[in-house]
């Protein structure tokens, strides 16, 4: 029982930060009907600002998170500008935005090891006095609990956001029909920049919480990224509540495989159930009609 334990806390931890990718990936198809393979370097540049603001300049981690999003959020708006939007104006073909997301993975990864290094950095504890909590019997780095407690409520803070507040209902209006949402008025341009903006923002934050637990390395985002896709899909890709479910599920499964069979084959068993989603039902747990209501 107590094994048990220990790993549905471990599963819940590294399914939370896959489903906060996975919402970055959902909410850019639902905005744009686009998608991006950079939102998993997302992770890696939150991780090096965390760095940057919390050990080297020496800012409370608390407003290290902030300036964390704030810069990535940013940075995710200046890609839609500078590089989506451009790209769509000349009316390239959907793939050609594939390829240049890939591109950006590639010197994000580059930019961070010409300046970081190509050695894994240490990210300083969060709690220098506390490394330790138990909850309900299980005793885990601290981080892990902050981790999966903040991870949880960026979840709802962008449920109540896109649901509650004006401008996130304009967001989902500008996303269901475009043409529609600007002719009552809805700044589609705005809401898909700040779509993308939000996306970049809520992947460092995952970065950041991952830091003091795995370290920060060049490739720490690219491996995260492509479980937080796993998990998008296998959710209902494009639908917020899928994403969230699909990381979670994902997180739980390779962490169970891992403590009761082999870390060894975590991966495999992850992409295969992804393959039979794809194969099974392509729309997900939650299906078509689900995407079409969020």
């Amino acid at each position: 029982m107590a094994v048990f334990k220990i790993l549905l806390i471990n599963g819940l931890v590294i399914g939370a930060i896959y489903g906060l990718i996975a919402l970055g990936y959902s909410l850019v198809y639902r905005a744009s009907g686009l998608m991006s393979f950079v939102q998993g370097d997302m992770v890696t540049i939150g991780a090096y600002l965390g760095i940057t603001f919390y050990r080297v300049l020496g800012l409370p981690f608390a407003i290290s998170f902030v300036l964390t999003f704030a810069c990535a959020f940013g940075f995710g708006m200046l890609l839609e500008r500078g590089v989506i939007r451009v790209l769509l104006s000349r009316n390239v073909i959907p793939i050609y935005i594939v390829l240049a997301t890939i591109a950006i993975q590639y010197i994000i990864q580059n930019t961070a090891q010409a300046f970081y290094g190509s050695v894994t950095q240490r990210f300083p504890s969060v709690f220098p006095n506390k490394t330790t909590l138990t909850v309900l019997g299980v005793t885990a780095q601290t981080e892990a609990y902050l981790a999966l407690v903040v991870s949880i409520i960026l979840m709802i803070l962008l449920h109540f956001f896109m649901t509650k507040t004006k401008f996130g209902t304009a967001m989902r209006g500008s996303a269901m029909d475009a043409m529609a949402a600007e002719s009552v008025g809805i700044n589609t341009s705005l809401s898909t920049g700040v779509t993308w903006g939000l996306s970049a923002g809520i992947a460092s934050l995952a970065g950041m919480l991952l830091g003091p637990m795995y370290g920060v390395y060049t490739t720490l985002g690219a491996t995260i990224g492509r479980k937080g896709f796993a998990g998008a899909v296998v959710g209902g890709y494009g639908n917020m509540y899928g994403a969230m479910v699909g990381g979670l599920l994902l997180g739980l499964v390779e962490t169970f495989v891992s403590g009761y069979w082999s870390g060894t084959y975590k991966n495999m068993v992850a992409y295969i159930i992804l393959l039979l989603f794809l194969l099974v039902k392509p729309t997900g747990i939650f299906n078509e009609s689900a995407i079409q209501d969020v």
